[in-house]
């Protein structure tokens, strides 16, 4: 089980917006939240409806904090949680593209979504 720190009410549109972005790029396939299978559909549409209630302010924003905090641990992995955070260093660009694995190119671009 990946180690996941909460996410702060006042970071929660950060959040959000990083998310959801991260979760319809292509290239940078979040482990259980890409692809045609239906938990994929679900964790995106979980998200979407996490971010609909708190707009619409049908949700505090301290319980849309926790529920956004559950999201992650169910559907990021503890390396992308880590990237989005801003503690974890994507792969330096020393390396060829070719040189890199499927995960850290991922991760690489996972970078551009950064919460921290």
């Amino acid at each position: 089980m990946a180690v996941y720190g909460g996410i702060q009410a006042h970071e929660l549109e950060r959040w959000l917006n990083a998310l959801t972005n991260a979760s319809y790029d292509r290239r940078c396939p979040l482990a259980k939240v890409h692809g045609g299978t239906a938990r994929a559909r679900t964790a995106r549409q979980d998200l979407l409806h996490l971010a609909n209630d708190y707009r619409c302010g049908e949700v505090s924003r301290e319980e849309s904090a926790a529920a956004l905090g559950r999201w992650c641990q169910t559907f990021l992995s503890e390396a992308e949680w880590y990237v989005l955070v801003g503690t974890r260093q994507a792969p330096t660009q020393l390396q060829s593209e070719e040189a890199l694995s499927e995960e850290d190119r991922s991760l690489a671009v996972l970078k551009q979504h950064r919460v921290g």
